[in-house]
């Protein structure tokens, strides 16, 4: 929206001028010849800012500024003035003046000023909405309000505290302590509190389940004096702040989601993408290297949608032989092969009203992918060595973290199936281009390795942050787990140090090699073992050789 700007001077020149830097900077300029004229302007219309010469014939620019600062929700004033004195520049920086500029006035000047201001009243709008917002919220919660004597028993309460903490009839003349209260007891130290100190006690945001339902609430604890400094009782104020509360959690970032962590914009647009997907039935294709919990958003995406509670079934696609995956998969009848001695259910009938997930499904033969494709197409699969089509109602999400759109150009993967499991792809950001997850991450696998190992380490060192924080993390959060999980083994204190990272991981990250190099230099390592090579570097033998191949190094199998 356009910036409304009234500019007060007596000389039309200057006014001229001022208004052709404003209207370079994108304002609408309206001009005003002197503070009688500002005045009624500004009692017709409102302005985003105010630039006003002091020193007019007909008046001072200090009388604009005095209007505007009355005014509820003032916009920026910008004081101009030809001789500066002391005495004005100060009344102005008093009355609430936003700057003070003295004449000449030049271009970049002006254009700064103005700037910083009308920023200043976006700014200012915003938090302005955003407390209007609060404040309509916070005006339509009834209070609960529970009345104690000194004894601590309750005297009187409201309707919203039957409603809010589950108090019947049967509350009042019973001591605070014996209530019935499905919480974790702070409104009780509150109480405690404010009667021990005589002031009252203020306790925000916590979990209250008083009348069968979690909610967030705020307490305020009052003590009641008759005469003097004697505490007769205290009056408890319960608010259910639940709305407010969410409604603040949705203007932060979050910093985890359904077992995903990190705080990061593609983090931030992963959880949101979850949220709009959970509740429906479309096929999902997830791609992300190796690490990235390709499964642990699978499972958000099930978890949070209708199919919750229902069948989770999880099968990696890479880990079985074709003749295998297929009866996984499809199930078979009794001799459809030798060994087949009675009918067995595939994963997709188990999965039956539920979610199938299909991990590196870019590893499937095309024999695989033809049959997969049918069962997209017709919601029905055919057992091995069966004749009668089952039907079956499975949401698929798939993984991988192979590039399936160049398979398809390359005639590795069929086109039809590919657009079949891209209803929606998510692309999940690797550990490298999202640094500022890190500290979560590492703070939330400190609390699950501590609960694991039974210790009790209480974090990293600061220098060992920095050298995490270098290193390129190929394997991902899968790597960050390992590592911090062999460095608990290493540490003997409290504290995890550099020296307790893997060795191999702190001279990469240390020197910051490149991903080749440190191939090349753990392939001499291990004499060429590949199996050995992969498990220093944290990564499998599929990527292992999938990286050998794209940076060139020698005996990569094709």
């Amino acid at each position: 929206m356009t910036a409304q700007v009234l500019l007060v001077d007596d000389e039309p020149g200057i006014r001229t001028t001022l208004a052709r830097f404003l209207e370079e900077l994108g304002c609408f300029v309206t001009q005003a010849g002197d503070p009688g004229e500002a005045l009624s302007l500004l009692n017709a219309f409102e302005y985003d800012l105010v630039l006003t010469d002091i020193v007019m014939p007909n008046g001072s620019g200090l009388d604009v500024l005095r209007f505007v600062s009355s005014r509820e929700n003032p916009c920026p004033v910008v004081m101009i003035t030809g001789s500066p004195m002391v005495e004005s520049a100060s009344e102005a920086l008093r009355l609430g003046a936003f700057d003070y500029i003295s004449k000449p006035v030049h271009r970049e000047q002006i254009v700064h000023v103005a700037r910083r201001a009308l920023e200043f009243r976006r700014v200012t709008q915003e938090n302005e909405r955003s407390r209007s917002d609060l404040e309509a919220i916070f005006t339509s919660v009834q209070d609960a309000i529970i009345s104690v004597d000194r004894d601590l028993k309750v005297l009187n309460f409201n309707s919203s505290a039957a409603a809010i903490c589950g108090l019947d009839a049967s509350a009042a003349g019973t001591t605070f302590y014996d209530l019935p209260l499905k919480c974790d007891r702070k409104c009780r130290g509150a109480l405690e509190t404010a009667i021990h100190t005589k002031k009252p006690v203020e306790t925000r945001y916590f979990k209250c389940g008083g009348a069968g339902c979690d909610r967030y609430v705020s307490v305020s604890v009052t003590p009641r004096r008759l005469t003097g400094r004697r505490v007769d009782g205290a009056v408890i104020v319960v608010r259910d702040e639940t709305p407010l509360y969410r409604l603040e959690k949705r203007q932060q970032p979050r910093t985890s989601f359904s077992g995903l962590i990190g705080k990061s914009a593609p983090m931030q647009m992963l959880y949101s993408m979850i949220d709009r997907l959970a509740g429906v039935p479309s096929t999902v294709l997830i791609r992300g290297e190796n690490g990235t919990g390709k499964e642990l958003i699978a499972a958000a995406l099930h978890e949070n949608g209708g199919r919750q509670g229902l069948p989770f079934i999880k099968v990696n696609c890479a880990a079985l032989t074709e003749t295998l995956l297929e009866s996984e998969l499809f199930g078979h009848v009794r001799g459809a092969f030798t060994g087949a001695l009675r009918d067995k259910a595939g994963l997709f009938e188990k999965a039956d009203g539920g979610t199938l997930f299909l991990d590196e499904i870019g590893e499937i033969s095309p024999q695989m992918q033809v049959k997969l494709l049918r069962v997209l197409q017709e919601r029905e699969l055919v057992k091995v060595g069966g004749a009668a089509p089952v039907k079956v109602d499975v949401r698929i999400i798939a993984a991988t973290n192979r590039d399936l759109a160049r398979d398809v150009e390359e005639g590795r993967f069929r086109q039809d199936l590919y657009y079949r499991l891209k209803v929606v792809e998510l692309v999940v950001a690797p550990l490298r281009e999202r640094p500022e997850d890190l500290p979560l991450l590492v703070e939330h696998f400190v609390g699950k390795l501590n609960a694991k190992l039974a210790r009790a380490i209480g974090g990293v060192s600061e220098e060992t942050l920095r050298l995490l924080a270098r290193y390129p993390w190929p394997g991902n959060v899968r790597e960050l787990e390992h590592a911090l999980e062999h460095a608990f083994i290493m540490c003997p204190t409290r504290m995890i140090l550099p020296e307790h990272l893997p060795a191999l991981f702190h001279a990469a990250a240390g020197e910051g090699r490149s991903m080749k190099e440190r191939i090349i230099e753990a392939l001499a390592h291990h004499a060429g073992n590949k199996s050995r090579v992969a498990r220093a570097l944290n990564i499998d033998r599929k990527t292992l050789y999938r990286k050998m191949r794209e940076l060139g190094i020698p005996d990569a199998p094709a």
